[in-house]
């Protein structure tokens, strides 16, 4: 999620809304048959201030990195055993420092050896789930990644469901766990049966064009799925009130502990910008005035929650001398 902040800036400049959020690589495993597992893709959607215990999810995530770096290693190490001499040194390079390298990026260097004409190639020819050089990682469990995401303010939604070889009992399973949606709307419209199956759940029925930069014809284009207007209002009608409630926690912890980290949690994908030195200003009274009307309605605002917030933060003045909160309006 470390790009948000600098999507969130760019967007700005063309007044578009960005909606934070990642998807997450899990697995599903029906119950009472271990050996039996399932790739699912869930996605987790937060609103403009982020997600509420933030570490917390942090450190899920990380795990999971962790893991895609011994994923990418094995799948190097079964290309090799496949006559493809790729040198793992080449595939961090091209996902760069720090990044932990995923399909796409061994496909890339796989293109660059010369080894594949195209990325589509790759995957076709070796990358493909189940296929010749497939590796899984230490994704978690699909219902584990949805508690995660509910526990943390977030809307949960199982991404390309027509990729799921028995997507029923996954389905299922998944609405037991909490999960709010699915996705419905390709580039070529909406999918009757996966629709059906989203009424038959009560699940909220969205889409996305799932770009990743593979190339090749069986990956649409970037923005190439029109949602209707009613399902996007649909969506804010169940995310507004869980996006509230995880604004009105990382408040509360601020109100509570106006320390530096609880304010970096404030401002960490906001239009917020933090500057040592200058004269102090009213913390609290800031954030009431500037940050809450970015963040909230004023139906929103008037809660009684938030009124009682917005009263602890009007007292949180000088704890944090010498700092300069700047909002940015436009």
């Amino acid at each position: 999620m470390s790009g948000i902040p600098e999507a969130v800036e760019s967007a700005r400049k063309y007044g578009i809304k960005i909606i934070p959020g990642v998807e997450i690589s899990t697995m599903f495993s029906p119950r009472g048959d271990s050996e039996v597992k399932e790739p699912v893709h869930i996605l987790a959607y937060y609103s403009s201030i982020g997600p509420s215990r933030f570490e917390e999810l942090d450190k899920f995530l990380s795990n999971i990195r962790d893991g895609r770096f011994l994923r990418a290693q094995n799948i190097v190490l079964k290309l090799n055993k496949l006559k493809l001499p790729l040198k793992w040194e080449h595939v961090c390079r091209i996902a760069g420092k720090g990044v932990a390298p995923g399909r796409l990026h061994v496909a890339r260097a796989m293109v660059e050896a010369g080894y594949v004409e195209n990325l589509r190639q790759a995957f076709a020819r070796y990358l493909f789930d189940g296929g010749p050089a497939y590796a899984t990682g230490s994704e978690p469990l699909a219902e584990e990644a949805i508690k995660m995401i509910c526990h943390t303010g977030g809307v949960a939604v199982l991404a390309h469901p027509w990729a799921l070889k028995n997507p029923i009992p996954i389905i299922r399973g998944l609405k037991e766990a909490g999960l709010h949606g699915m996705e419905v709307y390709k580039s070529d419209g909406r999918l009757a049966a996966y629709s059906d199956l989203a009424d038959a759940y009560g699940l909220l029925k969205i889409g996305g064009s799932d770009y990743h930069g593979r190339g090749g014809h069986n990956e649409s284009e970037l923005g190439s799925v029109n949602l209707p207007v009613l399902v996007l209002h649909d969506f804010l009608m169940v995310a507004r009130p869980i996006w509230c409630n995880a604004i009105r926690e990382i408040l509360e912890c601020y109100a509570e502990e106006p320390s530096d980290s609880n304010l970096a949690t404030i401002t960490r994908f906001g239009r917020t910008r933090i500057f040592k030195g200058g004269s102090p200003l009213s913390f609290g009274q800031d954030l009431i005035d500037h940050c809450l009307p970015l963040w909230l309605s004023s139906q929103e605002m008037e809660n009684a929650g938030f009124e009682a917030i917005k009263l602890k933060l009007s007292n949180v003045s000088d704890s944090h001398e010498g700092i300069q909160v700047l909002i940015e309006t436009k």
